[in-house]
């Protein structure tokens, strides 16, 4: 096997340089006539792109480049995917080694395979080290619930409301399905699947005396909801450690220990899908290493491989013979370029010590937006750890109403003065590359405030 390609780790700085460089109005005009061409034929777009038809041909690191020649500084990382920035010249090399030596095998090993199981064991805590690969987030969250199955030889699980899974009929079961008049994700849920609330520090359902949120009625919730709402057969709780689709909520710090423990007393399965917020975003390997809690079953997947489609299902060593009994293999699941990518990334976050970037430069984000909090009428809350990050938007800071509006207007304005990033309704989402430093972390955030201060002054808040 090729030795790795060795980068200097200020590699995308060159490309940097200058940006956000507009020459012509955001999208273009060749932009919007290629997405016209395009939304022909291509169905169900995401928001984004509906509010912001731009046509991308070009990344590379923190920088992304539209056919009329306007560069943007991203923000986004392809929604949580391309988080070590855009084609790292190692990753890349990784995946052509592989593109032309070897593509597919099946589930034969592959000496990078070897590689990287033995590398994900040692990042790993505890003893998750059962693994079985796959090329996208839903396929390794299906597998995660029948392993769930397999495991306990029970069959209901509980997911929080506002988690999303992925979109397949199982992982759909995990998530909110209600989508206005159609009925694609129902009638109804997948038997034996049920939600419940989770704890929002800042929209809390239950309150201590004092006004914070109660962590511990949501526990003694989950607890009666076992007996009553069950037939107390549940395999696993299912939960994002943060999430990321509902706009970057992070539970109590207290909310996770006490979780697991409820887990242990009924011999119910923690499974965290860290498919949005692992692999760095947080500043940890897992975002549940924040709370030193260590699940039963865990999924990766987006930032994995860079961008590559490569996603992971892993569970205790203990229970990895359940692995071996739902038929967990899949077609391109584990393919030697998948493996390449997600060992590259791994080895990525190690060697350019992107943790502590993200720790460091996370700082930065979270005093930046407790500022803005102060001095803007609009920003209701604000909310992240490391890289994974959100700015709650409200119409009256003591109402907490949502304004979606000015959601949609900070998004627009905020891309057009060339920051790429993801809108979520009233909340807006941030999730830069981990290679970021401060200066344009700053840059990022003057945009935003620079659109959250017009939006404002649109709607007569000054």
């Amino acid at each position: 096997m090729k030795d790795a390609l060795k980068v200097d780790k200020d590699w995308w700085r060159g490309s940097a340089e200058g940006i956000p460089r507009l020459i012509t109005e955001a999208p273009g005009p060749r932009s919007k006539q290629m997405h016209a061409n395009t939304a022909r034929y291509m169905k169900g777009l995401s928001s984004q792109v509906k509010l912001f038809p731009v046509c991308f041909e070009e990344g590379n690191g923190i920088t992304l480049t539209d056919v009329d020649g306007n560069k943007y500084l991203d923000f986004s990382s392809g929604i949580y995917v391309t988080s070590l920035g855009h084609c790292h010249p190692k990753i890349s090399e990784a995946i052509a080694y592989w593109a032309k030596k070897l593509m597919n095998a099946h589930d034969f090993t592959t000496p990078v395979k070897e590689k990287l199981l033995e590398k994900m064991a040692a990042i790993l805590p505890g003893k998750l080290n059962a693994v079985q690969l796959y090329s996208d987030g839903a396929t390794a969250v299906e597998a995660a619930i029948r392993a769930a199955r397999a495991i306990t030889h029970k069959h209901e699980f509980i997911s929080a409301y506002r988690d999303f899974h992925g979109k397949s009929m199982g992982a759909v079961s995990c998530a909110q399905m209600y989508r206005g008049e159609t009925f694609s994700y129902g009638p109804t849920r997948a038997a034996g699947f049920y939600m419940a609330p989770r704890p929002d520090p800042y929209r809390p359902l239950w309150k201590k005396a004092d006004g914070t949120i109660d962590t511990d009625a949501y526990i003694d919730f989950y607890e009666n909801f076992l007996r009553e709402g069950t037939v107390g057969n549940v395999a696993a709780f299912v939960l994002e450690p943060a999430q990321g689709w509902a706009g970057s909520i992070f539970p109590p710090d207290d909310f996770f220990p006490k979780l697991k423990k409820l887990c242990e007393q009924y011999n119910i399965l923690l499974y965290d899908d860290e498919v949005l917020a692992g692999m760095g975003r947080t500043g940890e390997w897992l975002a549940l290493n924040h709370w030193n809690v260590i699940p039963d079953i865990v999924t990766f997947g987006k930032s994995f491989g860079n961008g590559f489609p490569v996603t992971a299902l892993v569970v205790s060593e203990e229970n990895g013979e359940a692995l071996e009994k739902i038929s967990a293999s899949s077609s391109y699941g584990g393919n030697p370029m998948a493996c390449a990518a997600a060992l590259a990334s791994i080895e990525v976050i190690e060697e350019e010590n992107i943790l502590e970037n993200v720790r460091s430069v996370g700082a930065y984000f979270m005093k930046r937006m407790q500022q803005m909090k102060a001095e803007h009428p609009i920003i209701g809350d604000v909310k992240g750890k490391g890289f994974l990050l959100g700015i709650e938007l409200v119409k009256d800071k003591t109402t907490k109403e949502p304004f979606a509006e000015a959601g949609v207007s900070v998004y627009r304005k905020a891309f057009k003065k060339g920051l790429a990033w993801i809108p979520a309704g009233h909340i807006l989402r941030m999730s830069p590359p981990l290679i970021m430093d401060e200066k344009y972390a700053a840059m990022g955030m003057d945009i935003i405030e620079d659109a959250i201060a017009e939006t404002e002054k649109e709607f007569g808040y000054n």
